[in-house]
């Protein structure tokens, strides 16, 4: 099975019941460890590997993930479509606590992080305009409005450096510009995930109105885990009936990004 799963999901530790029978597997990359050792199972017919993001005990801060070892694993075990749910802050009054955004775009706004594989050897250039995968986010919505979710299909996602959260100044730039929501780990993951022709599905859970879209004191990162994890049973529901209805065989762009494109190594 190590060399034959289907899925790859990205995401907090309360996932991990997920997994039917879970294995856990250390998998070396040429870019160091992942977050973590991969749980490996099954949801429904679907073989699944599982990659908690920010490690057991929530070591890794978002500005020090190890995006590239993660994506890496992922595809070396022979992932090909990516989950990625995650806790974002609303830059929007209607987008209240407990709605699900599935975003449709992504600005970024971090500083500092490795954000390519491709960084010696040649230049690699991938289509990046659409950075979600459309059958991906196509599955999410359908499966999160059958289930009662308060849903939004589409949205920009901007991803700060963190870990601090924003300001209200820049709170209330980012909502004047147009953004959706707001977050610290949705990228480097996508444009990592595209450059290894991966599909990549983000499923952004709101737990709180970012500092400039509602007076008060400004969220606190005990009161976005309290949130998410008293909706962690319903994530998990969510994602599992996604992963189970996401196609076998893909039929997008995504899997084609690096058609044409002279590589400096091989993918695994």
């Amino acid at each position: 099975m190590v060399n034959r799963v289907e899925i790859g999901i990205i995401g907090g530790s309360g996932l991990y019941s997920l997994l039917d029978d879970a294995e856990e597997v250390d998998v070396e990359t040429p870019y160091g460890p992942p977050s973590d050792k991969i749980a490996l199972g099954r949801i429904g017919d679907r073989s699944v590997a599982f990659v908690p993001r920010h490690g057991r005990g929530h070591v890794h801060p978002p500005h020090r993930i190890p995006y590239r070892a993660n994506l890496w694993a992922l595809r070396s075990l022979g992932v090909r479509q990516v989950l990625a749910p995650n806790a974002v802050g609303s830059l929007r009054p209607e987008l209240g606590p407990g709605t699900l955004v599935v975003p449709d775009q992504l600005v970024d706004r971090t500083s500092g992080r490795v954000q390519t594989y491709y960084d010696t050897g040649c230049a690699v250039h991938v289509s990046f305009a659409d950075p979600y995968c459309p059958l991906g986010r196509a599955t999410a919505v359908a499966k999160a409005v059958e289930a009662g979710w308060d849903t939004v299909d589409g949205g920009t996602l901007v991803v700060i450096e963190g870990p601090r959260f924003s300001t209200r100044a820049e709170s209330k730039w980012f909502s004047a510009a147009g953004w959706s929501i707001v977050g610290m780990t949705g990228h480097p993951e996508a444009v990592l995930a595209r450059e290894l022709a991966l599909c990549y599905t983000a499923l952004s859970l709101v737990t709180d109105h970012d500092a400039g879209v509602e007076a008060g004191e400004g969220v606190t990162h005990e009161e976005v885990l309290a949130f998410f994890a008293a909706n962690v049973e319903r994530m998990r529901t969510l994602v599992g009936s996604v992963a189970e209805a996401l196609p076998v065989e893909r039929d997008c762009a995504c899997g084609s990004a690096l058609d044409g494109v002279k590589l400096p190594f091989d993918l695994p």
